[in-house]
């Protein structure tokens, strides 16, 4: 397993922000995530010190040319699920491997995708879930489905098997964007992918089937939501972090309520704007370094 001081999720303004700090103090820094949304090429006028607009790609390309300097390694690769270890250490489960760290920060942005489902909402917390880590155990033997089309969503119907053998996956009318690898894993698992789409949800005191736009009803106690790539809140769930609705709770230091992990830029729903994501990356840059010293200093006095 690879190991790394710092782990970064999210390659924006507030992530290398965050790694241009850490690396500055000779901590071991990754980050992994692709494309941020900012990197497009539209103008930005109102940063601070451009006399001239700069657009959103070249920002960032600057960004990771700085934080290259510095020793910074940076990987376009995903994150599909995140855990602690048992040992004061988080692992990330990504598309290529798993990577251990000793602190956490989180820069994914915000999340947009939504299923589209009429009646979600009146099925969260029964049997609609967020978090297969979270609430599997309690669908053992019972049939589930995983909504999305992308890795993620492959990899939670998988890790869904330790609970049901009765596991399906709907893309919600996308076209699969699952790897060859993880297409090859579902079929050889019998987990079926359905491309069409969910419109509603029934049951009474809790789910117990899905409706399809055909008007097909289908069994599903569990409905696991995965669309896209994991995000911030998908980590939130799995790692028991303190949210205040599709944001992640942090106190003036970036700190969450769990020890080693921290969060910066648009997932703690601040004012959401590059200037202030690249300041919270920096505090949080900060509160992370301090963490790692102090579970250095704990790990010498054993």
């Amino acid at each position: 397993m690879e190991k790394t001081d710092i782990l970064i999720i999210g390659q924006g303004p507030a992530g290398l922000s965050a790694a241009i700090y850490t690396a500055r103090a000779g901590m071991r820094t990754l980050i992994v995530g692709c494309a941020p949304k900012v990197a497009g090429d539209y103008e930005i006028d109102n940063y601070f010190g451009f006399t001239e607009p700069i657009t959103g790609k070249e920002l960032i390309e600057r960004g990771r040319a700085q934080a290259a300097k510095f020793g910074v390694e940076m990987r376009c690769d995903r994150v599909l699920a995140m855990h602690h270890n048992g040992d004061q250490k988080f692992v990330a489960k990504t598309e290529d491997g798993e990577i251990e760290a000793t602190a956490l920060v989180l820069a994914t942005g915000v999340s947009r995708v939504r299923p589209g489902i009429a009646n979600l909402g009146d099925y969260e917390g029964k049997g609609v879930s967020y978090c297969v880590s979270c609430d599997g155990y309690f669908m053992r033997g019972k049939p589930v489905m995983v909504v999305g089309e992308a890795n993620f969503a492959a990899n939670q119907a998988l890790e869904l098997l330790q609970y049901t053998p009765s596991v399906q996956v709907c893309t919600q009318g996308k076209a699969p964007e699952m790897s060859e690898e993880f297409l090859w894993r579902l079929r050889e698992s019998g987990i079926p992918v359905l491309q069409s789409k969910i419109t509603s949800l029934a049951g009474n005191g809790g789910l117990e089937q899905v409706v399809m736009d055909g008007g097909e009803q289908i069994d599903a106690q569990g409905l696991f939501i995965a669309m896209g790539q994991a995000s911030s809140n998908d980590f939130a769930y799995s790692l028991g972090l303190v949210r205040n609705g599709q944001f992640i709770d942090t106190d003036r230091e970036q700190r969450t309520n769990i020890p080693g992990v921290f969060a910066a830029g648009d997932c703690v729903g601040r004012f959401l704007q590059i200037s202030v994501a690249v300041g919270e990356g920096a505090l949080a840059g900060r509160a992370a370094i301090s963490h790692v010293k102090e579970s250095r200093r704990a790990n010498l006095d054993k």
